[in-house]
């Protein structure tokens, strides 16, 4: 798949519709019990197609009046693989659905959490996709 294509079918607003905003205070209210002690936000977002492996990320936006610190996100990869709320698995039969009949997805793995910036990290989705 091309990266004109991938950029077509993964809009802003496909990504939004399998990984909606409100998730991420479903996430900290299962944690915490109050999502309003969440100190970010999560989006799933496109990075790129580099062979046969598609890579997305979970952006952590941080919220106002709150901290994103390393410290707080380096863990995360381990609890979102496995949280039913966050469902890595679930993102992925979406993604493929969207994708339709020419690929496939395959395995996944969540990389290590990255920092973008100082109130953005980034958690990268790494999913094999195979021709359909």
């Amino acid at each position: 798949m091309t990266t004109d294509t991938m950029t077509t079918v993964l809009t802003k607003e496909n990504l939004e519709s399998i990984f909606p905003k409100e998730r991420a205070d479903d996430f900290f209210e299962a944690l915490f019990g109050d999502a309003s002690e969440g100190a970010y936000d999560i989006e799933l977002a496109y990075r790129e197609c580099n062979g046969n492996t598609l890579i997305m990320d979970l952006l952590l936006h941080e919220r106002p009046n709150c901290c994103l610190a390393c410290n707080l996100t380096q863990g995360l990869p381990q609890v979102f693989s496995r949280h039913p709320i966050i469902n890595i698995t679930g993102i992925v039969r979406e993604l493929d659905a969207l994708l339709g009949d020419s690929y496939q997805c395959g395995d996944w793995s969540l990389g290590y959490t990255e920092q973008y910036s100082g109130s953005t990290h980034a958690i990268p989705i790494k999913i094999a996709i195979n021709r359909g």
